[in-house]
């Protein structure tokens, strides 16, 4: 099965999602490192992702494949990282059956309730943790 983590501008959040979620997942599952450019793809691929694509073609064709997907709440949000998660690559991700987990920043116009004053890095453990978990049996926790 195949987690795809899509990121864009200089791939920071997604390398931080690859690497922790490096090695907590079950055998047989594969980190996709989809980046809106290929510098946040090169960081991906760096922090651990088996394999990866760029650019809307990548994200849009590969969202329908993943078991998961993971990235900043903007994945889902049209022209969200200075435009370059595009209308299509937003509506791709949104409509894919794949399970999201995203980080819940509030960036790009958006403001997230619930959120409180939680750190970057503890929203990125918080998301790893959880996709982890949801990987050991994606069929009980829908």
């Amino acid at each position: 099965m195949i987690v795809g983590v899509i990121d864009g501008q200089g791939g920071g959040i997604g390398a931080q999602i690859v690497a922790r979620l490096k090695g907590k997942l079950p055998e047989g599952w594969e980190l996709l490192a989809l980046g809106t450019n290929a510098a946040a793809t090169a960081a991906m691929l760096k922090a651990g992702a088996e394999r990866g694509g760029s650019g809307e073609g990548a994200v849009v064709w590969n969202s329908l494949r993943c078991a998961a997907l993971a990235g900043p709440v903007g994945i889902v949000l049209a022209n969200a990282m200075l435009g370059e998660l595009t209308p299509r690559m937003a509506e791709a991700v949104a409509s894919s059956p794949a399970r999201k987990f995203l980080v819940p920043l509030s960036v790009c116009g958006v403001e997230v309730a619930g959120v409180g004053r939680a750190t970057l890095p503890e929203l990125i453990a918080d998301l790893v943790e959880r996709l982890a978990a949801w990987a050991q049996d994606p069929e009980a926790q829908d």
